[in-house]
């Protein structure tokens, strides 16, 4: 997975607000500077109520589902695949910090999406840079006759024979300088409080862009909402890097 480090004004900086903050907020300094790097993966799934070539094809149409349903993220389109995305505001003490990246959905190859962080032209991110790596899945899967029946009884929706479940992995590194007076601080309070919050941030993310999809998907082709349980994500443990 790439990783670009800080090269940004050395007059910025994030500020852990508390042993239990899950906030950063950013000040000033001319200190001598240390990177931390942030990381957190996550993989999910949803369940799609069509076969695999329909959902390939909604898929490869990015242009149009993926900026309906980034909302309420600000989405504006870069080049024929890319798009800059404005994730929201964080922070506290009165400052407010609101990432901005640029993402490119490669085309699929053999139904495996890639998607990725690309630079933002004449942009320079205050203080942060943020690499976000995800790859996606498609597979056709036969419905067991006695679920559609189960199915059935519980509900008045036609539940189809066949569907497509989505698959994917994303990992997401945020890399942050911090002034010499943070980090004496542990590192492992340091660390537990960035990961924790980019955490945060995907499980806040994450499922509604999911919801999104699906509702987008299943509304233009007059199919059913699968259930709750057919959107999952989960955290994936991977060993931690600490700063020197």
């Amino acid at each position: 997975m790439q990783s670009k480090l800080i090269n940004h004004p050395q007059n910025t900086l994030l500020e852990i607000s508390s042993a239990d903050s899950m906030e950063l907020t950013c000040n000033n300094s001319l200190e001598q500077q240390t990177t931390f790097v942030f990381e957190v993966s996550f993989n999910g799934r949803m369940d799609m109520y069509s076969d695999v070539d329909t959902v390939a094809e909604y898929l490869n149409a990015h242009e149009g589902w993926f900026c309906r349903c980034a909302q309420p993220m600000k989405v504006t389109p870069l080049s024929d695949n890319g798009y800059v995305l404005t994730v929201g505001k964080y922070g506290s003490f009165g400052y407010e910090v609101e990432p901005k990246i640029a993402v490119v959905l490669n085309p699929p190859l053999d139904r495996v999406y890639r998607m990725h962080t690309i630079p933002i032209p004449d942009y320079d991110s205050p203080g942060y840079e943020v690499n976000y790596n995800a790859v996606m899945k498609l597979q056709e899967l036969a419905v067991d006759p006695s679920q559609i029946a189960a199915r059935k009884l519980l509900s008045k929706q036609t539940i189809p024979d066949l569907i497509t479940q989505v698959t994917w992995e994303l990992d997401l590194k945020v890399g942050v300088e911090f002034p010499q007076f943070i980090a004496r601080l542990s590192s492992g309070l340091i660390q537990g409080t960035g990961d924790r919050l980019l955490a945060q941030i995907v499980r806040q993310v994450s499922p509604r862009l999911t919801y999104k999809v699906q509702q987008d998907f299943h509304s233009l082709h007059n199919l059913p909402l699968p259930s709750k349980s057919s959107r999952q994500l989960h955290k994936v443990s991977k060993p931690k890097h600490y700063a020197a």
